[in-house]
C-alpha cells in the first residue's frame, strides 16, 4: 500500500462542481459547447475587438499543432473545454490589442532592449528566488503578474497614463488569482504570487501559442514534440515586442535592462541569443531529484484541474524525459557561449548564504550590492508571507525512482558539481521554486 508520501494530492471539489455545473448548463442549452477550431476562434476574437490583424503570422503553425493536440490527446473534461476557450480567445485578443498599439504608438517598437539579464535553470531551480531578488532592485526593469496574466493595456490606457483612469489589469489579476486558488488550493505553496509580484515572461511566449506552458497544464505529447523540434526564434521576437510593449506601458526607461526568467530558455537558448545577443546569463542548479519530482508535481495539480484521465505515472515520466532534455540542451548551447558572459548559481548556496551567493552575481553584473540589499530584504520577508505552506512532493508520487533519476542527470550532476541528497528526502518542505 502507498504510503501518503507517494500518494498524488486530488483535485479540488470546486473543480468537479464547475465541470458538473458547465454539464448541465450545455444539456439544457444555455450554454454552447466548445469549439476549438481555429477559423471559429480567430473570427471570434476579431468579432469581439473590431480588429483584424493578428501580427506575425508564425503562430498559426504551432497554434494548430497544439489544437490537433488538445482535441485528440488532453481528454478535457468539461471545465477544462471551457477554460481552453477562454484562454485561446484571451491570447488572440492580446495579439489583436498589441498590433493596434503598435500601429497606435509607433514609437513602442524602436524602445532597445539591451544587456537583459537571463536567468536560466529547469523548472524548480530556484528561478523565481532569484529573479525576485534581482527585480528588488530598481536599476532593472521586470514583468509582474498581472502583466504576465494581461500584457497588453486596454485601449483605454491613454487614461490611465494621464491619471485620468485606473489600470483594470490588476483588478482582474486578483479575480483569476481567487479562482486559480479555489481551483488548486495548493497554487500558493507550489508558486506563491500576487498581482504586483515579479513573474517571468512564458505568457509572452504563449502570445505565439508556444512553450512548455501548454505541457504543464494539458497532456498534448504531439504538441510538445513539434516545439522541441522547431526553430523558436520567431516567438522570441514576438516576445521582445511584447517586452517593448510592457516596458512602454510602464513607461519605464529604456536604460533599465529587463531581468528575465523562464525555463524554457534551457530548451531555446539559441533562439533567445538570436533576439538578445547580447545577455548576460546566470544558470540555476538543483539537485533533480528535487527538480524532476517538484516539476511532475506541478504539472499534475495543473492537469488535474483540466482532464479527469491525468495519470501521475504518465506525468513523472513526461518530466523526467523534459528535464533531461533541458539540461542536455543547455549544456550544449553554453559551448558557443563566451564564459564571460554567464554564471552559474547553486540551489544549495541560496539556501544556505543569500547574501554571499547575491555579492558574487552583483560581481558578475558589474554592479554595486548596496543598493538593492533593503529592497531584497525586504522580498524575503514578504516571502516568508506569501507562502505559509509547503510544497510536499516525493518521485514515488509519479511512479519515478531516484536511482533512475539520478543515472539519467548524472553527467549534469558532475559537470556542474551539484549538490545530491543522501539519502534521498520523499518530501520536500523548502522552498521549491
Amino acid at each position: 500500500m502507498a504510503s501518503i508520501n507517494d500518494t498524488p494530492p486530488r483535485r479540488a471539489p470546486f473543480i468537479s462542481i464547475a465541470d458538473r455545473v458547465i454539464r448541465a448548463g450545455r444539456k439544457l442549452g444555455r450554454m454552447r459547447p466548445a469549439r476549438l477550431e481555429k477559423a471559429y476562434l480567430l473570427e471570434q476574437a476579431a468579432r469581439q475587438i473590431g480588429l483584424d490583424d493578428f501580427g506575425d503570422p508564425w503562430f498559426h503553425r504551432p497554434f494548430d499543432v497544439l489544437l490537433d493536440a488538445v482535441r485528440e490527446e488532453a481528454r478535457l473534461n468539461a471545465a477544462g473545454d471551457f477554460s481552453a476557450m477562454l484562454y485561446f480567445n484571451q491570447v488572440l485578443m492580446h495579439r489583436l490589442l498589441s498590433e493596434w498599439w503598435f500601429k497606435r504608438h509607433p514609437e513602442i517598437l524602436d524602445r532597445t532592449l539591451k544587456r537583459p539579464v537571463v536567468i536560466v535553470g529547469p523548472m524548480r531551480s530556484g528561478t523565481t528566488r532569484l529573479h525576485r531578488l534581482l527585480a528588488a532592485d530598481r536599476r532593472f526593469s521586470h514583468m509582474r503578474s498581472f502583466e504576465t496574466i494581461s500584457p497588453v493595456p486596454r485601449q483605454d490606457f491613454e487614461g490611465v497614463l494621464a491619471g485620468e483612469a485606473k489600470d483594470f489589469r490588476p483588478i482582474l489579476a486578483k479575480r483569476v488569482m481567487r479562482v486559480a486558488r479555489l481551483a488548486n488550493p495548493r497554487t500558493l505553496s507550489i508558486h506563491p504570487t500576487g498581482p504586483f509580484e515579479p513573474e517571468e515572461e512564458l505568457g509572452l511566449l504563449c502570445g505565439s501559442l508556444y512553450g512548455m506552458k501548454h505541457e504543464t497544464q494539458w497532456h498534448v505529447p504531439s504538441y510538445a514534440a513539434w516545439c522541441e523540434g522547431t526553430d523558436a526564434t520567431p516567438a522570441y521576437r514576438y516576445m521582445a515586442d511584447q517586452l517593448r510593449l510592457v516596458g512602454w506601458s510602464q513607461q519605464a526607461s529604456t536604460l533599465r535592462p529587463w531581468i528575465l526568467k523562464t525555463p524554457q530558455h534551457m530548451l531555446d537558448l539559441p533562439a533567445l541569443l538570436n533576439v538578445f545577443p547580447d545577455a548576460r546569463l546566470i544558470f540555476t542548479h538543483r539537485d533533480p531529484q528535487q527538480v524532476v519530482g517538484s516539476a511532475a508535481s506541478l504539472a499534475w495539480n495543473q492537469t488535474i484541474i483540466y482532464s479527469d484521465h491525468a495519470d501521475a505515472n504518465e506525468i513523472g515520466r513526461q518530466w523526467l524525459r523534459k528535464t533531461q532534455l533541458q539540461v542536455e540542451r543547455m549544456m550544449a548551447a553554453r559551448e558557443h557561449i563566451a564564459p564571460e558572459r554567464m554564471i552559474d548559481v547553486q540551489y544549495e548556496d541560496m539556501e544556505c548564504d543569500w547574501r554571499g551567493t547575491m555579492d558574487r552575481v552583483y560581481r558578475f553584473l558589474d554592479l554595486d550590492i548596496e543598493p538593492a540589499v533593503p529592497g531584497m530584504e525586504n522580498y524575503l520577508e514578504r516571502s516568508r508571507e506569501l507562502k505559509r505552506r509547503p510544497h510536499r512532493y516525493s518521485l514515488g508520487m509519479f511512479g519515478l525512482d531516484a536511482g533512475e533519476v539520478r543515472e539519467r542527470m548524472q553527467s549534469y550532476v558532475e559537470r556542474f558539481d551539484v549538490a545530491m541528497e543522501t539519502p534521498l528526502v520523499t518530501s520536500a518542505r523548502r522552498r521549491a521554486s
